[in-house]
């Protein structure tokens, strides 16, 4: 494989003229007067560093493409005297296009922020794409604390020896921890009004959920804007192995897909095969099915991208959210809740929902890396030496880690304890507001950073404050965000968070975090998962829109049928072993 990789560089060589235009992104991203005026005088703060550099940022996570700009930008500028040119393969094109053509031309970026896992940190290393970072990160404080999480992972993915690569979700949590705040990031969200005036009847098992949609569609038959509602609204955009939203009732039962196999968060069930007639995969295609065949399945599913489905949920035309990230930040906004409206966890008795616990070992699937043709590689050491402290933290974590913004500005420590000034609330609590000038100007929202690392476990606690990272957690927060909606939901249920009520119930099921990594595959296997995983998608999506059971139960058999057809055991077996391989890796960090 390593050769391989070298040999599609080579060949691929005739094509770097087409990176060139990734370099004149620069440009066109900002205007040359903001250039000049960013590069212009040197603050005290980032006098040991008096070149200004516009800095090439590869991040395969960002979906974002240009000059970070903002009150980020301000930060980085201030304290490093440089501006952040990303280029993400997400927004140019999405797939690995960008990668190999930058790789091609021998020079991923100063930075890059991308998977480590699956071989490829050996094949950056051994194409000379990658610096070591070994010199370059003695006395960095911060990287440090997670000393052993970044040998561990080195060790784990290189055979030269050296550090390449920083892992991201580093913690000093047990790998038993689990790393939800509030939500876990799957359950049963309704329209708790809804809901509510139903009586909040019992839900044993997800199915029992169907009915209960009925009637809270007959309850609501219009949406906000008059449209008519749906209880299931899809997508396909996220479709890769299977259909993505048929993901969602496995992991309610402590199951996730490793390719073609389904696991148990903690391995105590047998793997199962995904298209076996009694996955768990199958099982969701099923709920799916049954409620399109009771008018609950809204028919533009097949064809809308997500962006379309964000507003229906906004509209108030969708009453059933797989994730806290989509119904409740799309429809409980300050209007609604004040209204009582809004989407909240309702509990199924039967289910023990997947949590990730803390990566002990750091998560290679992103990871920071120093390109070999860096400009300054020291300065690019400090810059991932400081987004890995409590200040980078704060005002660059990505994802589910839920940044504060700068301390004095956002928030202050008030009795030991952390807490939002009013300005905080604007941003983080109503959802932007206009930034000071000396912090850069414009909008919070727009000048958030835009790397999209998740340096961090979103459990994590501040050393400097002792408390979470993620604001979300403080109790002043819960506190400042109280309303109507959540304060009804807590007095029905006797808790504060859903979280809270899951472990009370013994319903979370934790997989221990490892820094597992899938090994590389050869090009054939690679062609046989592909075909594979498309066949699988498309009689999912045939077998949920179905015109009745028997055609149902015929496109299940058809889809094992072509898959088994195109070497289905074959695959299997090596995601099998994959699983094998994790149960492995969970069993050292818990020693």
């Amino acid at each position: 494989m390593k050769k391989k990789f070298v040999s599609m560089i080579l060949c691929a060589a005739m094509a770097v003229s087409m990176v060139t235009g990734c370099g004149a992104e620069k440009s066109a991203a900002v205007p040359e007067a903001q250039g000049q005026q960013a590069a212009e005088g040197v603050s005290g703060e980032n006098s040991k560093y008096e070149e200004f550099l516009t800095v090439d940022v590869f991040d395969s996570q960002a979906n974002y493409q240009g000059i970070q700009s903002g009150w980020f930008a301000k930060i980085v500028k201030d304290k490093f005297n440089m501006e952040l040119n990303i280029i993400a393969p997400n927004v140019a094109g999405g797939g690995d296009t960008l990668f190999q053509t930058r790789s091609a031309a021998g020079n991923l970026g100063d930075l890059i922020f991308t998977s480590a896992d699956r071989g490829r940190l050996q094949d950056l290393v051994t194409a000379g794409l990658v610096m070591d970072m070994t010199d370059l990160i003695k006395g960095e404080e911060n990287l440090e604390r997670y000393r052993d999480a970044i040998e561990y992972s080195n060790k784990e993915l290189v055979e030269e020896e050296g550090i390449y690569m920083i892992p991201s979700e580093v913690t000093t949590l047990s790998p038993t921890t689990p790393m939800e705040g509030t939500d876990c990031n799957s359950g049963v969200y309704l329209r708790w009004d809804l809901y509510e005036e139903l009586g909040c009847p019992e839900l044993n098992t997800v199915e029992d959920m169907l009915d209960v949609l009925k009637e809270m569609q007959e309850l609501c038959p219009e949406s906000d804007s008059g449209k008519k509602t749906y209880a299931f609204s899809l997508f396909k955009d996220w479709d890769d192995n299977a259909m993505k939203q048929g993901a969602w009732l496995p992991s309610l039962y402590g199951y996730r897909f490793m390719g073609d196999a389904v696991y148990s968060a903690d391995d105590s069930l047998p793997p199962q095969s995904l298209v076996d007639e009694n996955s768990v995969y199958v099982r969701n295609l099923k709920l799916f099915f049954t409620a399109n065949q009771m008018g609950l399945m809204d028919p533009e599913s097949t064809t809308q991208n997500y962006d379309t489905l964000y507003s229906k949920y906004k509209d108030g035309a969708v009453l059933f959210s797989p994730w806290p990230w989509l119904g409740q930040a799309a429809y409980n906004v300050t209007e609604h809740v004040e209204e009582g409206k809004g989407f909240m966890a309702i509990p199924v008795a039967d289910t023990q929902i997947y949590s990730w616990g803390c990566y002990a070992k750091g998560n290679p699937a992103n990871s920071a890396m120093i390109g070999s043709k860096a400009q300054d590689p020291q300065r690019m050491a400090d810059f991932i030496d400081w987004l890995y402290s409590p200040e980078g933290i704060g005002n660059s974590a990505g994802h589910s880690v839920t940044l504060s913004g700068p301390e004095g500005l956002t928030w202050e420590m008030k009795d030991g304890a952390p807490v939002l000034t009013e300005f905080g609330k604007e941003c983080l609590v109503d959802g932007d507001a206009q930034m000071p000038e000396e912090y850069g100007g414009g909008s919070w929202k727009d000048g958030k950073s835009q790397l999209g690392i998740k340096a961090i476990s979103s459990a994590e606690i501040n050393p400097e404050t002792n408390h979470p990272y993620d604001y979300t957690l403080w109790d002043s927060y819960t506190e400042l965000n109280s309303n109507e909606l959540i304060e009804d939901w807590q007095k029905h249920y006797g808790v504060k968070t859903a979280v809270e009520y899951y472990k009370d119930h013994g319903q979370v099921l934790v997989a221990p975090g490892c820094s597992y990594s899938e090994p590389a595959e050869d090009s054939e296997i690679a062609t046989i998962r592909t075909q594979i995983n498309s066949t699988v998608v498309e009689y999912s999506w045939k077998a949920v829109f179905a015109r009745d059971e028997a055609e149902f139960d015929e496109y299940i058999r058809q889809m094992q049928e072509t898959v088994y057809g195109l070497g289905y055991e074959r695959i299997l077996e090596i995601d099998m072993q994959k699983v094998a391989d994790q149960k492995e890796e969970r069993q050292k960090v818990l020693q």
